[in-house]
């Protein structure tokens, strides 16, 4: 057998050079594609009359419990008919597990857009990627919109699903991603979701609690910015969600600028408190900063798993969360 810390690392460094390289690929048959048309299915069926938040929970609990018990009879079997297998399977979908690069390239291309065809291409680009209206929102209000999605992702797509993995390696990781798709899709305050999705918006609440936070921390210690380390105990709790404020406050922090405030979501204005206190335009080149903040933090995010992993085999102690 392979050293235990060899099994999860192995994939964790090729899964990461995957996704660095291919990104994510509309072409490329995606597992949460398949967890959308699940829940999507699911919904379609349970989402009616009375009981909704009972079945909200049965969907909820089932299609959780379900992933993790996929994947961990797959890798268990797979491991036993040849290591290979195994190793080959959890990169592949260790680099499903990431967002990273599909992100920036998201985030680059509104900025991109903005630069060299004006206005409009940038609205409209902008509205690829996020929930607001985009049809009145200014130069400025449509890089910060990409400010705030890339650090809030960087945590969703990214960190959290890496911590997922270090805990309970492809088996935790793609639960963790089942439980932010169900978030995404049902996890909302309206008339139809708001008892259905009630147990999934508060699990999604709960398996992020820790990753935003700690994405925080990383993205202040690879830019050494001691503001966006103040901006964290000042603002992140000061987001109508309990834990997308905190990265979002320390890049606010390290950019040293200012987010949130009110935005037309669906036809409504709501009104969001702001993060920060200068105001100022956040020029084309920065998004190169972004982008060197995202890459520097997940890479400082892999060494710190990788280092962990290395201490615990050097003091003989043996995580077998799955052979």
């Amino acid at each position: 057998m392979s050293p235990f810390y060899l099994v999860v690392l192995i994939p964790l460094w090729i899964g990461y050079l995957l996704d660095l390289c291919l990104g994510d690929p509309r072409w490329l048959p995606h597992p949460i594609r398949f967890f959308g048309n699940l829940i999507s299915h699911g919904e379609k069926l349970l989402n009616t009359n009375s009981f909704r938040l009972v079945k909200g929970i049965l969907l909820t609990t089932t299609l959780c419990v379900s992933t993790f018990l996929f994947f961990y009879w797959v890798i268990k079997l797979l491991y036993s008919i040849h290591p290979v297998l195994y190793y080959i399977f959890s990169s592949v979908f260790l680099f499903y597990g990431l967002a990273n690069k599909s992100l920036l390239q998201e985030g680059k291309e509104v900025f991109d857009q903005l630069n060299t065809k004006g206005l409009e291409a940038g609205r409209k680009r902008l509205s690829w990627i996020v929930g607001r209206d985009t049809s009145q929102l200014n130069p400025n209000q449509i890089r910060t919109a990409v400010c705030e999605t890339l650090s809030e992702n960087l945590s969703d797509g990214v960190i959290a699903p890496l911590f997922y993995y270090a805990l309970a390696g492809i088996p935790g990781m793609m639960t963790y991603k089942m439980i932010n798709t169900l978030d995404s899709m049902i996890g909302y305050k309206n008339d139809k979701y708001f008892y259905f999705g009630k147990v999934a918006a508060r699990l999604d609440d709960i398996v992020n609690f820790i990753p935003s936070r700690l994405t925080a921390l990383l993205m202040v210690l690879v830019t050494f910015n001691t503001r966006g380390l103040q901006f964290i105990f000042q603002y992140g709790h000061k987001h109508a969600s309990p834990n997308s404020g905190y990265p979002e406050a320390a890049l606010a922090g390290i950019l040293d600028t200012r987010f949130g405030g009110p935005n037309v979501y669906h036809g409504k204005l709501v009104e969001k408190p702001f993060i920060g206190h200068t105001v100022r335009d956040i020029t084309h080149n920065e998004f190169y900063r972004i982008y060197y903040i995202n890459h520097a933090t997940t890479l400082l995010f892999l060494l710190i798993i990788s280092l962990t992993y290395y201490i615990l085999n050097r003091l003989d102690i043996q995580i077998h969360w799955f052979l």
